[in-house]
């Protein structure tokens, strides 16, 4: 919750890309084991091409939620997606970081992944 003596944001909205990596055959496997790596470059090139300058792609470790890999969230709107495809990243970029908007068939419940 932010203060009304808070200074403004650096960054309008930050995606975490879970990038964490667990050896093959770990039971949960891990985002990275199922190509978040270059995903995540993906969309950082896409958000460039888009000049989206107030949004930062970062990678994290683990999120927590590696059954549902790729995993990324945008805060501050604390939204979490799925995510497999080049196709899943245009969409959430236009609907989500462009657009305002959320892609619901991606979207990640608190359930989830518990």
């Amino acid at each position: 919750m932010s203060r009304p003596t808070d200074p403004a944001p650096y960054f309008s909205l930050h995606v975490f890309v879970c990038t964490n990596r667990r050896p093959d055959g770990t039971p949960r496997g891990s985002c990275a084991g199922h190509g978040s790596e270059s995903l995540r470059d993906y969309l950082k090139a896409k958000a460039k091409e888009a000049g989206l300058k107030d949004v930062r792609i970062n990678s994290a470790g683990c999120l927590d939620r590696c059954g549902l890999g790729p995993v990324l969230v945008v805060y501050p709107d604390g939204i979490w997606y799925g995510f497999k495809t080049h196709a899943d990243i245009d969409e959430i970029l236009e609907t989500h970081l462009v657009g305002g908007g959320r892609v619901e068939r991606l979207m990640l419940t608190p359930e989830q992944g518990r």
